[in-house]
């Protein structure tokens, strides 16, 4: 079962109006690969599994299974609005938020970075899925403008992802986010990688991309999934495996 022990709670100053959490691979009944709360419905687990899972997870966080914001992903930047009406119709995006409360943004992850964003007020929340493809395409950037709250009023956590001695890439990757920004040039360095490749930090790139709209107040990063077995799923470690979530909702 799914224990206080076995999930991560952001390290960040919020009303208490506003909850969120990350899962690890622990508390629920998928066999392995999948083992054992595996989140993810498109990954080849046993679809009653699935469902078993998600019904442990609804019950953990208290809000109905129907009013959890099960995205999509297509490593884009769309963000969709959840309301208690349609949190449950499944949309193609790669962030969410939500204004009401008892909806719960919820983005999967297996070595992708989730960023879960809240007001200082706590009025709305949000959630990004920000593989290297969609941070560089401007997810976070459209998820803060979509939010329509002054971004020194916000407040970032970042989840579990791939770490910076672990997320090897090629040239083409670097260069997209250079030609968006050129200080990202700090999150790409060359030790340890292969020649005419680079190890990049997506937790340093996130962060650039929050502080350059404003969101200063930013925690979490510094795990790697792919180093923590135990705990996470890892698609670049383990090929076919789960998929953990990262929730943000409001209460009350």
């Amino acid at each position: 079962m799914i224990t206080d022990g076995s999930i991560l709670k952001p390290d960040w100053s919020v009303p208490d109006s506003v909850r969120a959490i990350s899962t690890t691979r622990a508390g629920g009944v998928s066999r392995a690969p999948w083992d054992t709360l595996n989140l993810g419905s498109h990954v080849g687990d046993v679809p009653a599994d699935v469902q078993a899972n998600r019904g442990r997870l609804a019950g953990f966080i208290g809000v109905d299974g129907a009013r959890i914001g099960w995205l999509n992903q297509v490593h884009g930047t769309e963000v969709v609005e959840l309301t208690p009406d349609n949190a449950g119709q499944i949309a193609k995006a790669d962030a969410s938020y939500t204004r009401h409360s008892g909806v719960a943004c919820a983005i999967l992850t297996a070595d992708c970075l989730p960023v879960i964003l809240a007001d200082s007020e706590g009025v709305v929340v949000g959630a990004a899925h920000a593989g290297w493809r969609s941070l560089c395409g401007g997810v976070i950037e459209n998820l803060v403008s979509a939010m329509a709250i002054a971004p020194e009023r916000l407040q970032a956590w970042l989840g579990p992802a791939i770490g910076p001695d672990s997320f090897e890439v090629g040239p083409e990757v670097r260069d997209a986010f250079l030609k968006h920004d050129p200080e990202a040039a700090s999150a790409f360095k060359t030790d340890g990688a292969r020649a005419g490749h680079f190890m990049a930090d997506i937790y340093a790139l996130a962060n650039l991309r929050l502080n350059h709209l404003g969101v200063s107040n930013v925690t979490g990063g510094g795990l790697c999934t792919v180093e923590d077995p135990d705990r996470f799923f890892s698609y670049r470690r383990d090929g076919q495996t789960g998929r953990m979530v990262t929730l943000v909702w409001l209460t009350g």
